[in-house]
């Protein structure tokens, strides 16, 4: 796994107006919201055949496999495979779709849902394909070594030519596997840097995957593709080209397909020229009461005009042509020091502790620049760095480096090659408290398998409040310098939502659930291990023994609960899951959101509720003793 960028920190001085700062880092290059490709119909799409339509919804069952449901309506693209639909060798590809626009660079975003053993790809350009692929169900290869075949890979290109089992090179396996189960929505972002060629169309460049996530996790960054993969819908490299989804291989729907194209040229810093200043300024100096030590012109932004270790201020003026009208975003990185920018005479990032980056609305046209570095804080090395970003174009170094330093920091990673117990502080991102801030778990306790399947438990609830798949956790805001207490999960997590009690008493079935301990008599009593080191959580509420096991179900498909109450109160109700929409399926199986199933092993005979409550479903069961769950995902 290869090193994360260290986010910038900056350290503010006190008394100095200026920015304190280690460095820039760029943006991740992650799509937001840009042009939608409208599913009303197919229009935005060359003429397909009957494989793909345009539904209101889609769904596809865990046991059935290549096999998907539709209903009919608008907003969903699905591909349902003919049946006995006859091969074209004068067109393979005949069962692909193809957008009707063409790309370069582009950041593309979108949902999918791919049937159980089905199989699918994104083809950037036509050319390059990003694996969809149902890599659930894991049994039989290695769960630490994703293949180029499986969700989210960038699949191999291929050369007949070669010898017989040579003929597959140059794939990409994702990082770690991210997937959710066959049925449910995933969502992927993509990252994509176009070919580069000259004016007698001689390729210059490779093809970049700059950087994919996969249900919100990095799975490649920067990786050079030096031709088309296999199965692409074209043999040549061109600068534009369509985005291709593939249709030949099995049942898969996409939805919310937005992208932004990165077709406009980049702006330029012209003409120039450097004076440098001798001395500790912590504040703008007055140049012209000011002889600088040396002048001179550059070529390129950088800091390296300076020769002098410390102690110094270089000021750039020159020009920028900026070539498309619109609003441009800029990131200043000036390590062991403080910065200024101004663009056609206004301030862009200015020295008054609003931090390193700014934005300005700029006309087309030659634009007076003009830059500051002062380097005062000895332990750094001198570095200067501005990246910029603007309509069409995606954020890119328009100086010689990015302002980097020399404190950075190795990531602190807890791998679970065996059954492994973390104690933490826990952040819940997208779930927040009354005064609006992320709800923390300050008891929490991660456990962590080598079937890379792992949760987070409070103890504070008797709650599980995440579950993922993938890597375990991000331990280095707990185990850095002075550390706050706090891991991350590493892998594709699914939330639970705000913890609450698990079990509670309740007058009726639609009483409001008890967001407290308050007269549960809740006593957290540790847990137990087993001979695998796997624990046994245990509670006292309403005066009962809680026994609250969890192991990882067969094949890393999820995880089973099984929770045991001594003598249960009256009226006791267990709240099992909550969320926008909670459809029940066959088998005591729900359907949460689209992002989870909750298959209701043993109740006990008890019946499960669906109700509503503060504009949210719940799942609730009665309790008389035992209930057993399992959530998969």
């Amino acid at each position: 796994m290869s090193k994360p960028t260290t986010t910038a920190r900056f350290r503010w001085l006190l008394g100095i107006g200026w920015i304190v700062g280690t460095g820039l880092t760029l943006a991740q290059p992650v799509p937001t919201p840009g042009t939608p490709i409208l599913l009303n119909d197919l229009s935005a799409f060359k003429p397909a055949t009957q494989n793909w339509q345009i539904v209101g919804t889609t769904r596809a069952e865990l046991n059935k496999p290549n096999t998907i449901i539709t209903e009919k309506g608008t907003g969903e693209l699905a591909n349902v495979p003919l049946a006995k639909a006859p091969e074209d060798p004068k067109n393979p590809y005949k069962y692909n779709l193809f957008t009707t626009m063409e790309h370069g660079d582009i950041d593309l975003e979108l949902d999918y849902m791919i049937a159980s053993k089905s199989n699918s790809g994104v083809y950037l350009q036509g050319r390059y394909e990003v694996q969809l692929f149902d890599s659930w169900d894991n049994s039989g290869w290695d769960l630490h070594s994703p293949r180029v075949v499986d969700n989210g890979s960038i699949y191999e290109r291929w050369d007949p030519k070669r010898p017989e089992g040579q003929n597959g090179y140059e794939g990409h396996p994702a990082r770690q596997n991210a997937s959710r189960a066959p049925g449910l929505w995933q969502h992927l972002k993509i990252s994509f840097q176009a070919p580069r060629f000259n004016a007698n169309g001689q390729k210059t460049e490779n093809a970049r995957m700059i950087r994919v996530e996969l249900n919100g996790v990095v799975i490649h960054e920067d990786v050079e593709l030096t031709g088309p993969t296999r199965a692409a819908g074209f043999e040549d490299e061109k600068p534009l080209g369509p985005i291709m989804l593939q249709g030949d291989h099995g049942p898969v729907a996409f939805r919310n397909i937005r992208y932004i194209s990165y077709d406009k040229p980049r702006p330029e810093l012209l003409n120039l020229k450097y004076s440098i200043y001798k001395g500790k300024y912590e504040k703008e100096p007055e140049y012209d009461k000011t002889a600088p030590e040396s002048e001179g012109a550059s070529k390129v932004l950088t800091s390296s005009v300076s020769r002098i270790p410390n102690d110094f201020l270089i000021r750039y003026t020159g020009t920028i042509r900026i070539a498309e009208p619109g609003e441009y975003r800029f990131n200043l990185g000036v390590p062991g020091g403080g910065g200024m920018l101004k663009i056609n005479n206004q301030s862009v990032v200015a020295p008054d502790g609003r931090g390193n980056r700014g934005k300005i609305t700029l006309p087309k046209g030659d634009l007076p620049f003009e830059l500051f570095y002062s380097k005062f804080v000895g332990w750094f090395q001198p570095s200067l760095g501005l990246s910029v970003a603007g309509p069409g174009i995606r954020e890119f170094l328009i100086s010689d480096s990015v302002g980097g330093n020399s404190d950075d920091t190795d990531p602190i990673l807890i791998e679970a090659s065996t059954n492994t117990i973390l104690r933490s502080f826990m952040d819940l991102p997208g779930d927040k408290n009354t005064q609006g801030k992320t709800i923390r778990v300050t008891h929490g306790i991660s456990v962590g398998s080598p079937e890379q399947v792992h949760y987070t438990y409070d103890l504070d609830k008797g709650a599980v409040v995440q579950v993922w798949r993938g890597l375990f956790l991000d331990a280095t805001p707990m185990w850095h310098d002075r550390g706050d207490g706090s891991s991350r999960p590493l892998g594709m997590v699914q939330r639970m939502g705000a913890p609450v009690l698990f079990l509670t008493k309740l007058a009726s079935p639609q009483a409001n659930w008890v967001t407290d301990t308050t007269g549960s008599g809740y006593r957290p009593k540790g847990y137990v291990l087993d001979g695998s080191d796997r624990p046994t959580f245990r509670y006292q509420s309403y005066g009962s023994m809680v026994d609250d096991k969890i192991r990882v179900l067969e094949a890393g498909q999820g995880i089973k609960r099984e929770v045991t109450i001594a003598t249960p109160a009256d009226n006791l109700y267990a709240r099992l899951a909550s969320g926008s929409v909670i459809s029940p399926l066959e088998n005591g199986m729900y359907l949460i959101d689209g992002q989870e199933y909750l298959r209701i092993d043993d109740a006990g005979g008890a019946k499960p509720i669906v109700r509503e409550s503060n504009g949210q479903k719940e799942l609730l069961v009665p309790v008389k003793g035992k209930l057993t769950y399992s959530i998969l995902f």
